[in-house]
């Protein structure tokens, strides 16, 4: 997933816009937007105290959360759950389910803004510890949106509180401890199956070229996380992070094996162009154009899905 998106437009932002005091008139917009959200939340709470006489019916559908998630995995992990009707927004990196396309969205992840979440009256918002900036998220608490901030450490114990933080928001912990109780035998059967692998481990290199600049992936990143959870050895281990791609980094790195995401491969201009750059014949992999891609999504979110992206890895790899 490429962290250089661009935010989609802000549907507050006219709020701002042509006014000769557009720093008081942002705060008098926010305390509105507010405003509107601490009066959901409250409206939720009576509805919780007014259930005789209503119907059990209605009294649930005043107090259903309303979700806003930040961060693709998150996204889908409230289809996951069946929650996607309390979804009222999300980021521009939800992707998947296709149906998330359709939801109201509320920028980039890194660049969000506290008048276009708020315009949407959420009672929470998910999002990781990527998500920002953190003074948007210091006006979302403000304005009474509970927010949840999910660890990204490129771990299963991520997925596990990624799980956990929907179920908390969407009131649906029970839905979630079933869901965690599944995707853990998932994931052990995973970790079982390359386990048991006996070929040597292949050095896999991670290739971000969503942009014009490709990079590698070094160590501390997703995709370093990624290649040593299906067995192999990232090719890269001298830096943490992302580094541009040059012909030295390629030469020094020898990698057996290119991963790449699916995007990353068509903003090349598909496979053949691909491996139409110079530094890549330095490569072993150059040779048998050795070459896995997947989704980005499915290869860097870390949600649900990871035990697949793993075993999907692990075989693709083996077949190298």
């Amino acid at each position: 997933m490429s962290r250089r998106g661009r935010p989609e437009a802000n549907p507050a932002a006219g709020l701002t816009e042509g006014c000769p005091s557009s720093g008081a008139t942002r705060r008098a917009a926010l305390r509105v937007l507010g405003l509107s959200a601490a009066s959901l939340l409250g409206t939720s709470s009576q509805a919780q105290g007014q259930g005789q006489g209503q119907g059990q019916g209605q009294a649930q559908v005043a107090r259903s959360p309303r979700i806003v998630t930040v961060g693709g995995a998150i996204t889908e992990i409230v289809y996951t759950l069946g929650a996607q009707s309390q979804l009222v927004g999300t980021d521009t990196t939800s992707l998947f389910p296709a149906e998330a396309l359709r939801t109201p969205k509320v920028g980039y992840m890194r660049q969000l803004s506290a008048e276009g979440v708020l315009s949407l009256r959420p009672t929470a918002l998910v999002a990781t510890t990527e998500a920002g900036p953190p003074v948007v998220l210091d006006q979302l608490r403000n304005a009474g949106v509970q927010v949840e901030l999910v660890k990204a450490d490129h771990t299963w114990s991520e997925v596990q509180r990624k799980v956990q933080a929907v179920g908390r928001a969407c009131a649906r912990t029970a839905q979630a401890e079933s869901l965690q109780r599944r995707l853990d035998d998932e994931w052990q059967a995973v970790l079982r199956q390359v386990a048991a692998a006996t070929r040597s481990k292949p050095r896999v290199l991670f290739i971000l070229s969503h942009a014009a600049s490709p990079q590698v992936a070094g160590t501390a990143t997703a995709a370093d996380a990624l290649i040593r959870f299906a067995g192999a050895t990232n090719a890269i281990a001298g830096f943490e992070g992302y580094r541009p791609l040059t012909a030295e980094a390629m030469a020094s790195a020898a990698p057996d094996v290119l991963l790449i995401t699916d995007q990353g491969l068509q903003a090349q201009g598909g496979e053949a162009k691909f491996w139409m750059r110079p530094e890549l014949a330095l490569a072993p992999a150059f040779r048998r154009k050795a070459l896995v891609s997947l989704d980005a999504l499915l290869l860097l979110g870390f949600g649900p899905r990871l035990p697949q992206a793993v075993a999907t890895l692990h075989r693709r790899f083996a077949a190298w």
